[in-house]
């Protein structure tokens, strides 16, 4: 579901509600662009909020990468190569135990974040040399 399909349906009911108040038409028309209006307020001020949720998440990766620890530094690649050696291993059902549902679901995540962090990583190098 995207955001603008979730704001809508929050503004649903109060459309609806407009559409059916026994009034003019020119005054349900300019309740319904009054309605419009806050409708695409609310969106524009999401995206800005995810936009600064995601510039900070960039800002993060960008501060370990340039970190001075190696542990600073390397903790994403270590994880991701453990990630790894467990699918290979699970794989194989080399493992004693075979990796549940949510260890499967947490290694998506776990990818997504790398590789989007990655991603913005290099493209910060890019943007900024």
């Amino acid at each position: 579901m995207s955001i603008a399909d979730f704001i809508a349906g929050i503004f649903k009911p109060a459309a609806d509600l407009v559409d059916n108040v026994h009034t003019s038409t020119e005054e349900k028309l300019v309740q319904q662009n009054v309605l419009a209006t806050i409708q695409n307020q609310v969106t524009a001020k999401l995206i800005e909020l995810e936009s600064q949720i995601l510039t900070a998440k960039a800002n993060i990766i960008t501060a370990e990468a340039n970190g001075q620890s190696w542990m600073q530094r390397s903790w994403r690649p270590i994880t991701m190569l453990t990630f790894l050696m467990l699918v290979v291993l699970d794989s194989f059902g080399w493992l004693a135990n075979p990796l549940a549902k949510e260890a499967w679901t947490l290694l998506q995540i776990g990818l997504g974040g790398y590789v989007v962090g990655r991603s913005w990583e290099k493209t910060v190098k890019k943007i900024k040399g």
